[in-house]
């Protein structure tokens, strides 16, 4: 018997409707020949507990459905994304980057997933360590993309004091935006002009996915950026340290839950976190970004 989670957006579009009832009736039709348990969750209603024990996670709706509950799913059990609104087939969809099935795909590819004949990435994924100035230590939920670490008041600076191996500064930025490399097309890319984007993925060696990522100040001074680069904008695999000068901060992991911390705490970002064991179908991940990149 395989377990099956199939867990989908709700949010009453009708086109995400239809991809489910099209999703459950193919799945109706396949039990009949593999023996399979399903159970179906909205996103809005997914607990901790029911990803456990499940021999494959199904992802029904866009890049942001999965980053929403990628947290819940741990390095051993595979996922694949379904794409529930393609930009494909409308303007108005989903790249679904992370989503290689679409519901067209999807039996064909189910099938592959349960023979064991689909791509398997171990996707890298970033973390922050908190610890407070009362010895409480909190670990973050791990981030498939970006994790931001910045003021809570976003009219105020974000004061800290930043530290990677043994370079150090004190900054005053709107914050920092940390990226795997699978991250970059998204928050990452959209903080950097075309110029300097291209400057930093030029230093993007291969093979150095699994173990680097990117760290971005952003809006930091003119002064910093020419004599600091590192404390700008970096590629590295050397653990990001920082110390906070705020009031009240907060750490972000793929833009869900906030984790706040006070001045004083110390922060430390790697990309020591659990990895995404994501399953694709026609090209690996690194192909699809290197294709969406134009290398």
């Amino acid at each position: 018997m395989t377990n099956v989670l199939v867990v989908y957006k709700k949010n009453f579009e009708s086109i995400h409707d239809e991809s489910l009832e099209r999703l459950k009736s193919i799945l109706d039709e396949m039990r009949s020949t593999h023996q399979l348990r399903v159970e179906l969750r909205a996103r809005e209603r997914v607990r901790r507990a029911d990803f456990i024990g499940r021999d494959l996670v199904i992802v029904l709706g866009g890049d942001g459905t999965l980053t929403s509950i990628s947290h819940n799913i741990d390095e051993n059990t595979p996922v694949m994304g379904v794409n529930s609104h393609p930009v494909s087939s409308d303007e108005n969809g989903s790249v679904g980057f992370y989503m290689d099935s679409t519901i067209d795909t999807f039996a064909d590819d189910f099938t592959k997933a349960l023979n064991g004949q689909a791509l398997v990435n171990n996707l890298p994924r970033l973390r922050a360590i908190i610890d407070s100035t009362s010895g409480n230590r909190y670990t973050t939920d791990p981030a498939m993309n970006e994790l931001l670490i910045a003021n809570t008041h976003q009219y105020a600076p974000s004061k800290y004091h930043l530290r990677r191996g043994e370079l150090n500064t004190n900054q005053q930025s709107s914050g920092l935006i940390f990226s795997t490399w699978l991250g970059q097309g998204a928050w990452f890319s959209h903080s950097l002009d075309t110029h300097t984007l291209e400057q930093v993925r030029a230093r993007v060696l291969d093979g150095e996915e699994e173990s680097h990522y990117f760290v971005l100040a952003r809006d930091l001074n003119h002064h910093q950026r020419d004599n600091e680069r590192w404390s700008w904008v970096d590629w590295t695999e050397v653990p990001t340290q920082i110390l906070s000068d705020m009031h009240r901060g907060y750490v972000v992991p793929d833009g869900w839950d906030e984790v706040h911390f006070n001045r004083g705490a110390s922060i430390t970002v790697d990309l020591n976190a659990p990895k995404l064991r994501l399953l694709t179908f026609r090209q690996s991940m690194k192909e699809r970004l290197l294709e969406s990149i134009g290398k």
